[in-house]
């Protein structure tokens, strides 16, 4: 317990130093009392920054959404494999990656979530591991789904050549590169994130990503640009994303699949932009923490949970959500899934003969 406090004291004793807030005291004292001022004012501003209840709370939300796609998307990869038909259409091989990478993050999450709960201490090796298999899962979800938009693109402007340009065989040297090219996009952030550890006189042996995210936030400058660069790739390609299905709005607005209230394709899109927004939710928001910090600096109560909050719950939520959206729309993996847990599939009600 002793350990996890001076590690915990010396992480944001850093953060606390590094941004002003003591200098006051260093003015009207010598160093020694000073010093021994800062660490027990810092530790009454550690206690009122993060109330137990409320971080409680804060935490508990990776676990919880954990179970709930623990629920589910095992049994829609189970399907999807299992099943010849399903392996040979691009559409289920492109789902049960995505899934796949949804649910490797949040295990990697919650794992890191309760590490830093239950005050386990870990070298900057292994934290540095942890952070880039977080990494590798996001950025393959992300690439996978550009290529689910690249997909459904085809299948609906060109529908004659779809086969063509877009085998199976295709779609899995396509997924091989995904996965390839997420194994090195976030070298660079570990990288940085070694280095700002072996030139910090605090080594940091809580692993967390909102407390990195608030020491990035407010460390040197070149953190802070990576960072911003980092978000800026991230929000192009949600873009990117987003311009696919506009153009696939307009090229389809007259054809009869727009029409009625409750329509099949109208509901597709609405869960698209809904997933696409909650996944451009929390890149924003930090751009806007960089740039307001950037400019006239923010409250470092504020900083620290606005860092919680995109970590524990806007970068989980639409991860969590993509399986109940998007793998039960289709029939036959939600009947897979009802029948698992012995649910009924709701039939349309028939009128009798009269």
């Amino acid at each position: 317990a002793e350990a996890t406090f001076l590690s915990l004291l010396c992480t944001f004793g850093t953060w606390y130093n590094s941004s002003g807030s003591a200098e006051g005291s260093s003015k009207t004292s010598n160093t020694t009392n000073s010093s021994t001022g800062s660490l027990e004012r810092f530790t009454v501003e550690w206690q009122h920054f993060m109330p137990p209840w409320q971080m409680s709370l804060l935490q508990i939300c990776p676990i919880l959404c954990f179970l709930a796609v623990l629920l589910v998307i095992p049994l829609i990869l189970v399907k999807v494999f299992s099943n010849p038909r399903m392996r040979q259409e691009t559409r289920y091989l492109l789902l049960a990656n995505a899934l796949l990478c949804d649910l490797m993050f949040i295990s990697f999450y919650m794992l890191t979530t309760c590490f830093s709960a239950a005050g386990v201490l870990m070298s900057k090796e292994a934290c540095a591991s942890l952070l880039y298999f977080l990494g590798v899962f996001y950025g393959a979800g992300v690439l996978t789904t550009k290529a689910m938009v690249l997909d459904t693109s085809l299948a609906v402007l060109l529908p004659l050549r779809y086969l063509s340009l877009w085998p199976v065989s295709r779609t899995k040297k396509a997924i091989l590169m995904m996965w390839l090219s997420s194994l090195l996009l976030p070298a660079a952030s570990v990288g940085l994130f070694l280095w700002y550890q072996s030139s910090s006189p605090c080594m940091m042996q809580i692993c967390s990503l909102p407390l990195l995210l608030v020491l990035t936030v407010n460390s040197s400058r070149p953190l802070r640009v990576s960072l911003l660069v980092a978000l800026t790739c991230l929000l192009v390609c949600l873009l990117l994303v987003f311009c696919g299905y506009v153009i696939l709005y307009y090229k389809t607005r007259h054809s009869g699949i727009w029409r009625g209230c409750f329509s099949r394709a109208k509901g597709t899109f609405l869960i698209h932009y809904l997933l696409l927004f909650l996944s451009c939710c929390p890149a924003l928001v930090l751009v806007i923490e960089l740039l307001l910090y950037t400019g006239n600096g923010i409250d470092l109560r504020t900083d620290l949970w606005v860092s919680l909050v995109i970590c524990n719950i806007l970068v989980v939520l639409p991860k969590t959500l993509c399986p109940y959206m998007y793998g039960l729309r289709y029939r036959d993996l939600s009947k897979a899934v009802l029948a698992f847990y012995r649910l009924k599939w709701p039939s349309p009600a028939v009128s009798p003969l009269t």
